[in-house]
């Protein structure tokens, strides 16, 4: 039986690598770029903030710098349980400080949908509603795009989350690599293929009619990713804007990481027990592809649970109880097929790398360690899933203080 339950397990787990595999060939090559629309969609920047004096300082420089007509956005800080100065240096630089106090209702989501309700009570209403981190920096092109996208039907818009520190220790590396895989060979092989793509979190722009249609509603550990799956079940399908760059600041030490890598895993789970089964239900029943990719990646979490059990009781078979005992498709399979399998997870990392022109090579050299990185998603992920009813908010702190000029200087000396 456990033989069986073995094979069965690694079968499925080989099928989603192999899907995954072969959607990622489909980001390999961009679009063309298409031509800009006149300036037209008026949008509200929302800043969450909680304690971030360290940091709001520079995004609010940053905003002002925007390449759109300053008449078409507003910027609202949502300064939520601060007990810093971040109010004070938003109002500093000519900006909405939006004040929140509510200690029973803590974390970015609350915010959210706390600044909705504010924002809808105004006389002024906006056509698209923009969601940036208050350690954030957006490229000066960021709302124009979000205008084409807009002026192009789209309602839900994830833009290229870039990162803004990744030479500051090997785990901002290790973000650095990861997103950029995430980026090139996940987001854009679906945009191009016309799929659904998913939130992350920041540098997100939702038309204001459909927040008003459907709520924010989105209060989880991972709000942005339990936003995707309730527009997927409506049929909203989110587009991806490879040219709207937001450069995001990456915790520099392990320990930080692992912090924030186990709020998003918690959260992630909470997301799979929701929404995986109407989701795969739905696409079943609808025959419908985009619907069971998003369904697959929000139960990626499971994937990643389940994968480690394996490794481990495989290793505690062969190291420890003097197997192996326990049957494996890799023993009806030749040896070269393992290898392969391996070399082509390494592959897929490097590749995205390349073809996002990343040429720094400290970033190549940290490489090295990158491997310590993945596999410390299995601890953690094991440890999110006994504890993943905890929904206290785990705030990361940000101290990196980095301009947008300074962000294009170092891109131009590495690329």
């Amino acid at each position: 039986m456990l033989d069986t339950i073995f094979i069965v397990l690694q079968i499925i787990l080989a099928f989603v690598a192999v899907y995954q595999f072969g959607f990622s060939l489909f980001g390999i090559l961009k679009r063309k770029r298409r031509p800009d629309h006149a300036p037209q969609k008026s949008f509200a920047i929302l800043v969450a903030a909680h304690n971030e004096e360290q940091v709001i300082g520079a995004l609010m420089e940053n905003l002002k710098q925007m390449d759109y007509p300053r008449e078409l956005y507003d910027v609202f800080v949502i300064c939520d349980n601060c007990t810093d100065s971040t109010a004070d240096i938003v109002r500093s630089h000519g900006m909405n400080a939006c004040v929140r106090t509510n200690p029973n209702q803590r974390g970015k989501g609350y915010a959210i949908e706390w600044m909705l309700r504010e924002l809808w009570s105004m006389e002024r209403q906006y056509d698209g509603i923009v969601m940036f981190d208050a350690d954030n920096l957006a490229a000066p092109n960021f709302l124009q795009e979000m205008n084409n996208d807009m002026c192009e039907g789209a309602r839900v818009i994830q833009g290229y989350i870039d990162t803004k520190n990744p030479e500051d220790s090997w785990i901002t590396a290790a973000y650095g690599v990861s997103y950029w895989y995430i980026n090139r060979l996940w987001q854009l092989s679906r945009h191009n293929l016309n799929m659904a793509n998913f939130l992350g979190g920041t540098g997100m722009c939702f038309e204001n009619e459909l927040l008003k249609e459907i709520g924010w509603g989105a209060t989880s550990l991972v709000e942005d990713l339990e936003f995707t799956m309730r527009c997927a079940e409506k049929g909203i399908y989110p587009k991806f804007s490879y040219d709207a760059k937001v450069f995001d600041e990456k915790p520099l030490t392990f320990k930080a990481s692992s912090r924030q890598r186990l709020r998003w895993m918690q959260g992630h789970f909470t997301v799979a027990r929701r929404y995986f089964f109407p989701l795969l239900w739905q696409s079943i029943k609808q025959f419908n592809i985009i619907k069971f990719d998003l369904a697959l990646y929000s139960v990626n979490v499971y994937i990643v649970l389940v994968t480690f059990l394996m490794t481990a009781g495989v290793w505690i078979d062969t190291a420890i109880l003097g197997g192996p005992h326990i049957s494996s498709i890799y023993n009806y399979l030749p040896l070269w097929v393992a290898y392969v399998a391996i070399a082509a997870n390494v592959v897929t990392f490097i590749l995205a790398m390349v073809l996002e022109k990343v040429k720094s090579w400290k970033v190549y050299l940290y490489l090295l360690l990158f491997p310590i990185y993945g596999l410390s998603w299995w601890p953690i992920t094991f440890y999110a899933f006994f504890t993943q009813n905890n929904k206290q908010w785990s705030h990361t702190q940000h101290t990196r203080v980095v301009r947008i000029e300074d962000v294009h200087g170092s891109k131009q000396s590495t690329l």
